[in-house]
């Protein structure tokens, strides 16, 4: 199985956290894309799908990941028996817009069909805690490989 990371980011955090993801899941046949560069026409539904997605302005997707969700919303894949799991990037400051980017994303690849799995990561930019920190930890409970055999 391979394990596709697409990222959306406005000043390049969630691409610092997509390559660490990737040097995390090295023992995976692993690929990084930026959402800008990738078409949904090209989620295979054999892969694990990470989303690392940042929230911008008002509870907003990136501006990097708007025309990948723009484009899916157009064409309207069946993406029924696609896993992916999401690690959102946010700050609480911004109180209910909080992590708000990560959970769009998985609003609208569920309603497509797909099969969110793991943990929901929401990293605060208001706390002590690295992003990149908190995602290798999160990467240590994914369920890729039960997914393998399933």
């Amino acid at each position: 199985m391979r394990v596709i990371i697409l990222f959306g980011s406005e000043i390049g955090t969630g691409e610092a956290v997509a390559d660490h993801l990737a040097d995390e899941l090295r023992a995976h046949d692993v690929s990084v894309y930026d959402m800008m560069d990738f078409d949904p026409g090209d989620l295979e539904l054999g892969d694990f799908h990470i989303i690392v997605c940042s929230t911008y302005g008002d509870g907003d997707l990136p501006t990097g990941a708007e025309p990948f969700f723009e484009q899916l919303d157009a064409t309207r894949p069946d993406l029924t028996g696609l896993r992916f799991a999401v690690f959102g990037l946010g700050d609480s400051v911004y109180g209910d817009t909080f992590n708000r980017g990560g959970e769009i994303a998985a609003e609208k690849l569920a309603a497509r069909g797909a099969v969110q799995v793991g943990e929901h990561a929401r990293h605060d930019a208001s706390t002590e805690i690295k992003a990149k920190d908190m995602a290798a930890e999160w990467a240590t409970r994914l369920p890729i490989d039960s997914l393998v055999n399933a």
